[in-house]
């Protein structure tokens, strides 16, 4: 009998696959199902910076115009804007996604700056998320400098309006990931999800206009995962959380192999279901059962760079080594 429990910052989950953000969690039925499914925790859909920001700024309106009638008006807000608010909506799924399932249910927050919109992540916490994610979104033209501040501006906003649970998704654009995964960790971040996917627009040469979609993610995509996660493993305090190119049950033994905590999975779920989470979670145990493992402790970051090793000069290596094995393919195919 094969021991799923895992530990994601802090949180004790009963295994190490997580629902990442989706339509699939928009719902509190969606995320019932999920959890019907066997996932370890559950990523509700993100909120954005900019809806709270609408929000506010149709209540300020409201008052202004309601104190020119009487001054009762001060807290008048029709009821259809309560009810049809993306944010007032969102911490009332909150709240019944959290009493609807004994697993975590993490928030999700999408913000590109620091401002009043993260008094939203009390009102999330209130509300009963065990943890949020921050998903900081945006693609800068100025300083890359500037880019880490506004991070670790965010972060510390945050932080200091919750005591839950705090895990920031990076991007894999950063001059530098292990010195941004070192600060954001001696800042105080509880787990560090790699990578984020930005949906990049394209150009359609027939209609000659932008084109907006979203892709699903392939399994080539966890390849840069896996690596930063094989470097950071013990070499920052905060979890790691794997996501990206998770479709079969090896994609994700190859994350906890690298030394992921958990490994999280939407487009998998989206294509097959939830109920494909039982088929992942079926396939970790049969292949722990077939190795010998009975706990996920045993192998979590069997691979992973030692931490005393330079993760630099290792990872030049691995270039090399996979330059010779090309070489050495090509000449194989021209031989023939």
């Amino acid at each position: 009998m094969t021991d799923l429990s895992s530990l994601y910052m802090g949180l004790c989950l009963r295994n190490p696959l997580v629902a990442s953000a989706s339509p699939l969690s928009r719902t509190a039925d969606g995320v019932r199902r999920l959890a019907d499914a066997g996932v370890g925790a559950v990523v509700l859909y993100s909120l954005f910076e900019e809806q709270i920001r609408e929000e506010a700024a149709v209540d300020a309106m409201l008052v202004d115009a309601g104190t020119e009638s009487f001054a009762e008006s001060l807290s008048y807000f029709p009821s259809a804007t309560a009810e049809d608010s993306g944010p007032r909506k969102y911490l009332s799924l909150v709240e019944r996604a959290a009493a609807a399932v004994t697993i975590p249910v993490i928030a999700s927050l999408n913000g590109a700056s620091p401002g009043g919109w993260v008094d939203y992540a009390r009102k999330v916490e209130e509300s009963g998320a065990a943890a949020i994610e921050l998903n900081i979104y945006f693609l800068p033209e100025g300083n890359g400098r500037d880019v880490e501040q506004r991070h670790l501006e965010v972060l510390a906003a945050v932080r200091e309006a919750v005591d839950i649970p705090i895990a920031l998704k990076l991007s894999p654009y950063f001059s530098s990931t292990s010195e941004m995964a070192r600060c954001l960790d001696e800042a105080g971040v509880d787990a560090l999800v790699l990578f984020n996917r930005f949906p990049l627009p394209d150009i359609d040469p027939e209609t000659v206009a932008v084109v907006h979609r979203v892709d699903l993610s392939s399994p080539a995509e966890g390849r840069l995962a896996r690596m930063w996660i094989a470097l950071l493993h013990r070499k920052v305090k905060a979890s790691l959380a794997a996501t990206t190119g998770v479709e079969t049950p090896e994609d994700v033994v190859r994350y906890l192999l690298a030394g992921a905590d958990v490994v999280m999975t939407a487009s998998a779920l989206l294509r097959h279901g939830p109920e494909y989470a039982g088929v992942l979670l079926d396939g970790l145990s049969q292949w722990m059962e077939r190795k010998g493992f009975a706990t996920v402790r045993e192998f979590r970051g069997l691979l992973a760079v030692p931490p005393d090793a330079d993760g630099s000069l290792f990872e030049r290596e691995g270039y090399v080594a996979a330059l010779r094995v090309a070489n050495l393919s090509s000449l194989s195919y021209w031989a023939r």
